[in-house]
């Protein structure tokens, strides 16, 4: 039986990496305790390495926010995150929580005979497939619409952003993490830079044209500009959603 190693540091973080065996599957699960979905799966990935050898896989738990230093290298850009590896090389990645894809892929790779059992309550969360109905460009639009609809909500407070809070790549994305440090708001973000599909279908979902773009319970609140005239105005702006 397996367990999860949860990740303390990064020096800890590499030397697993390092001297796990060239046949050893390693599974990265990227996760933050902001994310409904990432308590669904830390508690899939628990079960999948209780049924599973140690010898074949390496089960490694990492807090994306609390090592954004690891987060960026795997260029996680939302979580749960999934990289699975052998001999330092990506062979998946699975970005939402889909636990049926998460122990399909972690079987194969791990080329272990172990039919998995996921806990009873478990249900799949991946964007759904839409039928096709002759028209191409409409089924699209109607995944990635369905796509960012999951995304906005994906944290009481999502950020979409170019770069991430550790490494901003535009000077009002800084300022509007720095803002939101400030007021000690928790926040999910999403690194537009890592998906251009998001990049350029999230301007005319949210119909606002630039980043970055502040979404609370879903809603857009707007970019850097109108957050601080929110916090001008009120004070108490977003003080529920305090870490404080």
């Amino acid at each position: 039986m397996a367990t999860v190693t949860n990740i303390t540091s990064v020096e800890q973080f590499n030397q697993l990496v390092d001297n796990a065996s060239n046949t050893t599957l390693v599974a990265l699960n990227f996760h933050a305790p902001w994310a409904a979905p990432c308590a669904q799966m830390n508690q899939v990935f628990e079960t999948l390495a209780k049924q599973s050898s140690p010898q074949s896989t390496l089960f490694i738990a990492i807090d994306a926010e609390e090592h954004p230093d690891i987060s960026e290298s795997y260029e996680v850009s939302a979580v749960p995150y999934f990289v699975l590896l052998k001999a330092k090389v990506a062979l998946d990645k699975i970005s939402g929580a889909d636990p049926t894809k998460l122990s399909q892929l972690i079987t194969i790779h791990s080329e272990e005979s172990t039919t998995f059992s996921l806990p009873p309550a478990q249900t799949a969360t991946a964007t759904p497939q839409v039928e096709t109905n002759g028209d191409g460009a409409a089924e699209v639009e109607e995944d990635i619409n369905t796509r960012l609809a999951k995304l906005v909500k994906a944290a009481p407070v999502m950020l979409f952003m170019k770069g991430t809070p550790a490494a901003p790549q535009c000077g009002f994305s800084r300022q509007l993490v720095a803002l939101l440090r400030e007021k000690s708001v928790r926040y999910g973000f999403f690194n537009i830079l890592a998906d251009d599909e998001v990049r350029q279908e999230l301007k005319v979902f949210s119909d606002w044209p630039t980043y970055p773009q502040l979404y609370v319970q879903g809603e857009l609140i707007g970019g850097l500009d109108i957050v601080k005239e929110e916090f001008e105005n009120d004070p108490d702006f977003l003080s529920n959603l305090s870490s404080a």
